[in-house]
């Protein structure tokens, strides 16, 4: 099983690849308080620094999907490249960045619009990333 956790106080969003769902887990009382269905294969899981929204990587389904935290559901379906893995969200929230491992390339979400608005080829198999610290 492979899990990504990221953090939107006081939840922890867990990714779980073999069940394709994200658990939502109350941190201070460590039950999961909901599952949300995610597409196939969940990988990549990031929250917006408003802990608004969580932003999923599928590997199989080639989607990143957007989860609002009030409700824990799904709220939009970003197609993006083959086998997305990692996911980062730039300080400000307003961007999105999507490693897509199979198709070589990282993709750019804008938070708004849900719509992808730059795609980089970057060579062979990326996998990690991050966003710098003042965005840019």
């Amino acid at each position: 099983m492979l899990m990504s956790i990221a953090d939107a106080v006081p939840y922890a969003y867990i990714t779980n690849y073999g069940s394709n769902n994200v658990y939502v887990i109350d941190t201070v009382t460590n039950t999961v308080t909901a599952t949300v269905p995610v597409g196939t294969n969940p990988i990549g899981v990031a929250v917006n620094p408003a802990g608004t929204k969580i932003y999923v990587t599928n590997g199989l389904s080639d989607k990143v999907y957007v989860i609002d935290t009030a409700t824990n559901n799904v709220t939009a379906k970003v197609n993006v490249g083959i086998d997305p893995n990692w996911i980062a969200v730039t300080p400000d929230g307003s961007k999105v960045y999507i490693s897509n491992r199979n198709s070589n390339n990282v993709f750019a979400i804008d938070t708004v619009t849900n719509n992808v608005t730059a795609k980089v080829n970057v060579g062979s198999g990326p996998v990690e990333l991050r966003s710098s610290p003042d965005g840019s």
